[in-house]
């Protein structure tokens, strides 16, 4: 087991709600200038769970799960950044209300712009709440940090996810990290320039089809772990050649320039100290055995 601070990070209670899905009052154009209409970001989505394929739904920019919210009145304010901030992937979340009282689910990551925590409960949990619904998230990791590798930088990581992902100290002080995916640097786009990656997300641009073939990113699921080339996301999410991050599948494909399925960071490092590794199963799904798993 890798050596972290974890007796020293902070562990509080978040409460949120389910927040309905959102839509526009104009069409949306895709990259090949045709409009389009779909179901999109927010709501109790009932047929998509982490570990489901993050192409093929007719729709942009799906959350999986439930998309939560502090103030549905003011989805952008400062509620919901805290939210965003101090809840991570892997957080433990307890619904408090309604028939499904007690039912738990697994925090997957954060959706930037609209601000929302994407939270994976089972179909059958689903299916009886409401949008009046009150999740408590039990928010820690943030401030973790592997004590023998200060040059790793980690964001919005629960400290026993870290534990399940198989890291593997390899020569060099390099860590070797289990992905499914490598992201050419090219690909991130939409999101780029964040001023800091402790919340949100950034996209992997998916409007080129060879490079999409090329670096299979189309077999990507939600829940993903994926390892993005020459991308240093210590203070905001920047190209730098030689630097690693690491982060998780959030949301689906999309159809607008500059989109593709987005990526929450988990780690990065300016210097190559982590390697990815690919593993077909290196999914949240997979390592806690919810939402849809590989067999």
């Amino acid at each position: 087991m890798l050596n972290t601070n974890r007796k020293h990070t902070v562990e509080f209670f978040i409460q949120c709600q389910p927040g309905p899905p959102r839509a526009t009052l104009y069409w949306k154009i895709d990259t090949e200038g045709s409009p389009f209409i779909l179901p999109a970001t927010g709501g109790i989505t009932l047929n998509i769970q982490v570990g489901d394929p993050a192409f093929g739904w007719e729709g942009d920019h799906l959350e999986p799960g439930v998309s939560c919210t502090m103030d549905t009145r003011n989805p952008t304010g400062h509620p919901n950044r805290s939210l965003q901030t101090y809840s991570c992937v892997g957080n433990k979340a307890r619904i408090v209300s309604g028939e499904q009282k007690g039912a738990e689910g697994v925090v997957i990551g954060t959706h930037g712009g609209v601000e929302h925590l994407i939270v994976d409960f089972p179909r059958e949990v689903k299916e009886k709440m409401t949008y009046d619904d009150k999740i408590l998230i039990h928010a820690r990791g943030q401030g973790l940090k592997l004590l023998d590798y200060p040059e790793i930088t980690l964001f919005n990581l629960d400290p026993d996810l870290l534990d399940k992902m198989s890291l593997t100290p390899i020569e060099d002080g390099m860590l070797e990290v289990p992905v499914t995916t490598i992201v050419p640097p090219a690909c991130m786009g939409s999101g780029l320039g964040a001023q800091h990656a402790a919340k949100g997300d950034y996209d992997i641009m998916t409007s080129d089809p060879d490079t999409v073939k090329e670096y299979k990113l189309d077999q990507l699921r939600f829940g993903d772990f994926v390892a993005l080339l020459d991308h240093d996301n210590r203070f905001g999410r920047a190209y730098r050649k030689g630097a690693m991050s690491i982060g998780v599948i959030v949301h689906s494909d999309c159809k607008k320039s500059g989109h593709g399925p987005g990526v929450t960071t988990i780690m990065t490092t300016p210097h190559p100290r982590l390697k990815p590794v690919i593993d077909p199963k290196a999914n949240i799904a997979d390592l806690l055995q919810i939402g849809t798993t590989l067999d």
